[in-house]
């Protein structure tokens, strides 16, 4: 399954060796993909209680909360039948590093986090589609299945930046977004991440998104 959309937006695929890496501790992988569902979940109604005037805001996030909520369920039975026992993993640099691009006044905040949002949900799903040709039928079956979500997810942070921003901003935003997350992915890092989404999220979506220290990127084709 190919996503050019999410290759377009995103400055750079992800490194050779964050895949390597990742199938090579996939207890770690699932344990941060589980906090991450969590984490997706608890932004989305966080976003909800701080712009309790935006309907369709408060229709999507809410849509979004429950999605990923189902999704942490299934990946703890998933952990469970794997005999994965949870522990405690250390924050990421990721999305910190994000939440330093985004402005602190309203109304911009809240398109920025928009935007912020969306390049952690494409980010996501680029990262599931890397890693489903190298997974076991089960684990290979449960991450394609999470694609078209998390891709929709992307498409419906960056429709409401739209709704409630300028557009030729957000171009902006974008570029300025792209640039920082694209050095985020490429740079090294003290600690390796095995992170899958992003969003999850920022402060918005996860604490505790994508990071990467080995290898550049490959480029977009």
């Amino acid at each position: 399954m190919m996503l050019p959309e999410i290759h377009e937006f995103l400055g750079c695929r992800t490194p050779d060796g964050w895949i390597a890496a990742a199938l090579a501790d996939q207890e770690t992988l699932l344990i941060d993909h589980k906090n991450c569902e969590f984490k997706a979940a608890s932004t989305a109604l966080s976003l909800i209680a701080k712009y309790h005037g935006h309907v369709d805001l408060i229709n999507m996030m809410s849509r979004l909360a429950r999605e990923e909520l189902v999704h942490h369920e299934q990946v703890m039975r998933l952990m469970k039948r794997r005999k994965v026992e949870l522990r405690q993993l250390s924050a990421g640099r990721y999305a910190s590093g994000l939440r330093k691009v985004v402005r602190n006044h309203e109304p911009v905040k809240l398109v920025d986090t928009l935007v912020v949002g969306a390049f952690i949900e494409a980010r996501s799903c680029e990262r599931f589609e890397a890693l489903v040709p190298h997974l076991d039928e089960e684990l290979g079956k449960f991450y394609f299945g999470l694609l078209k979500s998390e891709a929709r997810h992307f498409q419906g942070y960056l429709k409401l930046a739209y709704q409630y921003g300028d557009a030729k901003d957000i171009a902006q935003v974008i570029e300025r977004v792209r640039a920082a997350e694209q050095d985020l992915i490429e740079s090294p890092d003290i600690e390796f991440r095995r992170r899958l989404s992003s969003l999850h999220l920022l402060a918005c979506r996860c604490r505790d998104a994508p990071t990467c220290r080995l290898g550049r990127a490959r480029k977009a084709r």
